[in-house]
């Protein structure tokens, strides 16, 4: 096997692996709500998401098509290839070092239980390789489909959750509470399953995106997504990817975004996911690849300021946002130090190495993970405010193991 087939078949499998973490990195986006306010149990919650994830992924290529052309301009030609860029082993390099990067803020953020967004860390890891590559970035398409929707997704979702709950109160505001909470928790089952289909719409894409711009530089694949498609095991193996991801449910995102930024009610949790699914999905028809992350939380956030007397955690949301800025810097510099590894030691053994750092990264952070542990069983328990993610039963039952 040469080194460019080589590094061909670990950036596929690199790139599945991030649809993976996109998965259960983002479960929390469409069922947090529903988790917390006992609409859906948990395992039923991440089972629905986890399908509607898979059908989801095979309704649309707009936003793979972004990804292709959007964001790093590497020449699909061979001849352009190799005056431009160094030949399809180097641009394979490029998007690898780009994988890397993005998983590892993704476990990272993860681990902490930021609610990050999967996608700005993609974003952000292939312009972090590309300018180490001194490969031209599509600044334009940067600004205009990832930037410009990042700051103004978020306090459109806002805005828009906000006036949904407000309309939903004063509309149901002479039925019982009992009432009104056991008929907003049937129809959040509606609006979060279609969070879940807009996040397989709009996130899954995103990988095929790059498992297809690295075939375009390979020659297996014509460079007009658009017109030609994608093949369906490109498609099919990404809408697997993110929905094993999904099912494993990535509860401690799950917590922060259900328990952390408001104390949230039947009707809030509707309002947000109906406001989240409306924008995810206009978004995707219009090839933007917008932050699920940021419209969810958005959202949410809207739904406790629509609520007179809710209480909303601005400490919480505070940290998320330091979260949304350093994404994309903290994924690019990554980007830039796996491509410069792997660049300096050449060819296959770089290819090696980067796969090499990546899990050992992975498994320590899942190792780390596992001393305080949030699944199914405590994601609902009470927030604590002094830590943002582990339930505060499970840190009293740590600290005599921790003091002995």
């Amino acid at each position: 096997m040469g080194a460019e087939t080589l590094i061909l078949v670990l950036l596929i499998v690199t790139a599945l692996g991030f649809d993976f973490t996109n998965g259960f990195h983002d479960t929390g986006n469409a069922m947090a709500t529903s988790i917390a306010t006992g609409a859906l149990k948990p395992k039923v919650a991440v089972t629905i998401a986890a399908v509607l994830n898979l059908v989801g992924a095979f309704l649309s290529v707009e936003v793979a098509t972004t990804v292709t052309k959007g964001i790093l301009n590497i020449p699909s030609e061979p001849a352009e290839l190799s005056s431009e860029v160094g030949g399809a082993t180097v641009a394979l390099t490029i998007i690898f070092a780009g994988l890397v990067g993005a998983i590892i803020w993704n476990v990272v953020t993860w681990l902490f239980g930021l609610p990050s967004s999967s996608s700005h860390a993609l974003f952000g890891g292939l312009i972090g390789s590309g300018l180490a590559a001194s490969v031209s970035i599509n600044w334009n398409g940067i600004v205009g489909k990832v930037i410009v929707p990042a700051l103004l997704a978020p306090v459109i979702a806002c805005i828009v959750a906000s006036v949904g709950t407000m309309a939903i109160y004063a509309i149901t505001r002479k039925l019982a509470e009992k009432k009104k909470e056991d008929g907003f928790r049937t129809g959040q089952i509606a609006s979060a399953s279609l969070v879940s289909l807009a996040h397989g719409t709009g996130d899954a894409q995103k990988t095929m995106g790059v498992i297809a711009l690295a075939l375009i530089v390979t020659g297996h694949l014509d460079s007009d997504v658009a017109e030609q498609g994608l093949p369906l095991w490109v498609i099919g193996s990404c809408a697997v990817a993110i929905a094993l991801g999904t099912y494993l449910g990535g509860w401690r995102i799950i917590r922060t975004l259900g328990k952390g930024l408001v104390e949230i009610s039947s009707p809030q949790g509707m309002a947000a996911e109906a406001s989240s699914a409306a924008i995810i999905l206009t978004s995707s028809a219009a090839g933007m690849a917008l932050s699920t992350t940021q419209v969810a939380t958005g959202s949410i956030l809207g739904s406790g300021l629509g609520r007179k007397g809710a209480e909303v955690r601005w400490a919480v949301a505070g940290r998320m946002a330091v979260a949304w800025v350093t994404t994309l810097p903290a994924a690019g510099l990554v980007g830039a130090l796996c491509y410069w590894l792997a660049n300096g030691i050449g060819g296959m053994g770089g290819a090696l190495t980067i796969f090499a750092i990546l899990l050992a990264a992975c498994i320590w952070m899942w190792l780390r993970a596992q001393r305080h542990k949030v699944d199914s069983k405590n994601v609902n328990a009470d927030w604590d405010p002094s830590n943002s993610v582990i339930p505060a039963e499970a840190r009293a039952d740590a600290e005599p193991k921790q003091q002995a």
